[in-house]
């Protein structure tokens, strides 16, 4: 089966981007075969200047002309689109676009855009992620262009040790309570839905979810969009044309039936599926 493979910029950190290729895979539920899983080209790459110590502490190297080299060299080795797990590193989302000639998923507007419509109007929507994320504000310009506001817990602090306890030591219990802590905090200031926007954080995405809480992970939704775009028609082993089985089938059934447990805590659960604008060049 010919398809057209996702570059990924990863490394930021890899255990996160370990993750985001373990969702991709447990997504495409229907593969039979090797080949019906969506191709990707990794670039693991951990050297990646640190975008913490650039943002916040005011030294170090700056990450755009790694990032720029990154989307390059994955280009160059036969990447349709490109895709980065690190939600800080969209920071410079320009450089990247500037370098290539393939279009980037950009996840923090493709999370804002699912927050957005899971969120009431009246309510601002929670965020869970790196300080230089806030420092950034890249999701408050994301969500602005939605009219929304964005809350943030009150002990950054605790969110940038939970961070680096991650990058340390794994996914732990203390790194969990720490993201909980935040978490409880946004609720009770009315932030029922809340965006974890650190793929650090993803790692204890599923363990956030509570009766009360809408928890959108940016991961789950580059997952969503990393898919298959194919120059020809091709047939999975089940005899399903593979774009419609990726995009407009099968492959959200497979992520609904992940969420599938969260959702039934909830008393008003729903599920909004949307697309790009990349299907209607393709015949």
């Amino acid at each position: 089966m010919s398809q057209c493979p996702v570059g990924i910029l990863g490394g930021m950190g890899p255990e996160a981007t370990i993750l985001l290729q373990q969702r991709l895979l447990d997504a495409v539920t229907w593969a039979a075969d090797d080949a019906d899983h969506v191709p990707l080209i990794v670039d693991m790459n951990p050297q990646v200047p640190s975008r913490i110590k650039y943002l916040i502490e005011g030294h170090g190297r700056d990450p755009a002309p790694v990032l720029a080299q990154m989307a390059q060299r994955l280009e160059a080795a036969g990447a349709s689109a490109l895709a980065m797990p690190c939600n800080t590193a969209h920071a410079f989302k320009s450089a990247i676009e500037n370098a290539v000639s393939i279009p980037f998923l950009d996840m923090v507007e493709l999370a804002s855009s699912a927050a957005a419509r899971g969120a009431p109007k009246c309510e601002k929507i929670g965020i869970l992620a790196s300080p230089a994320v806030k420092y950034t504000s890249l999701f408050e310009k994301s969500l602005a262009a939605l009219e929304r506001e964005t809350l943030w817990p009150k002990d950054e602090a605790a969110l940038l040790d939970a961070i680096k306890q991650i990058k340390a030591e794994g996914a732990t219990g203390e790194s969990l309570h720490l993201l909980q802590r935040a978490s409880l905090d946004l609720k009770e200031r009315g932030a029922s839905t809340q965006l974890v926007a650190c793929s650090e954080f993803s790692m204890h995405s599923r363990a956030l979810q509570a009766e009360g809480l809408n928890i959108v992970d940016t991961l789950d939704c580059l997952v969503c969009n990393a898919g298959a775009l194919l120059n020809e028609r091709n047939i999975t082993s089940e005899g399903y044309e593979v774009t419609y089985a990726t995009h407009l089938a099968f492959g959200s059934y497979g992520l609904i039936r992940l969420l599938d447990p969260s959702l039934r805590k909830s008393t008003d659960a729903r599920v909004i599926m949307v697309t790009s604008g990349g299907m209607y060049n393709t015949r």
